[in-house]
């Protein structure tokens, strides 16, 4: 309890919480934040004034310096398209025994690409994987021929995101041990992706806040203005 009070006091004194920094100076206050055991994930929310149920906010990004973390890819697909996906560096690849290992309430994994010729018999699952976040998406590049491609974009750092019923964005868009120009980079292309995803968001009222945090860390709102010209 004591560490956790020293923990508090110090993001107190680098934090104004009234206050909207420019990105680099969030930055700097974050890696100026006690240390931990861990290296901590750095993570961004916007919040966006739109509706879930008739606004689509959703799609892929590249992160130019990656998450940091090992993300395990599973490919559903056949014949040819397995010793592709293994040779791009596939996790798991398969197709009739993922399906099963799932079915059985196996979720080993953090994405998951199929061919579209594997949709029908993955279908059955959406109710599994849905909830979770797991079901792979034309939308999103995960349902496609090109596996060596989104397998090889996945590893290097492309992610996904998706308005929630909150109408908030979330994500994880490095670690605390990232230069932070790597960090400032990161972010920005996140931004910049879910900016472009809707036209509703090309109006400022429609960009309602912005933040970021590492795992342990506070939230530190964001001047929106810094991110109008992207």
């Amino acid at each position: 309890m004591i560490n956790k009070t020293k923990r508090q006091k110090k993001l107190k004194e680098l934090v104004d919480k009234k206050q909207e920094y420019l990105l680099k100076d969030a930055i700097a206050i974050i890696k100026k934040s006690p240390k931990t055991k861990f290296d901590q994930t750095v993570e961004i929310s916007m919040k966006l004034g739109l509706e879930q149920s008739s606004d689509q906010v959703r799609g892929m990004v590249n992160l130019p310096h990656g998450t940091g973390k090992s993300v395990k890819v599973l490919v559903f697909c056949k014949g040819e398209k397995e010793k592709e996906a293994k040779e791009s560096g596939a996790d798991y690849v398969g197709s009739d025994d993922l399906v099963k290992k799932i079915e059985q309430g196996w979720f080993d994994f953090d994405v998951a690409v199929t061919t579209p010729d594997m949709m029908k018999e993955i279908a059955k699952l959406g109710k599994m994987l849905g909830p979770k976040g797991l079901m792979p998406n034309p939308k999103t590049g995960t349902v496609t021929n090109e596996i060596e491609k989104i397998v090889k974009e996945l590893k290097a750092g492309k992610i996904e995101y998706k308005m929630d019923k909150q109408s908030e964005v979330k994500a994880a868009v490095g670690k605390v041990s990232f230069q932070e120009n790597m960090i400032e980079e990161n972010i920005f292309s996140f931004v910049n992706a879910v900016l472009k995803s809707n036209t509703k968001l090309q109006k400022v009222q429609n960009f309602k806040a912005i933040s970021i945090s590492s795992t342990m860390g506070v939230g530190i709102k964001l001047d929106r203005s810094q991110f109008k010209q992207i």
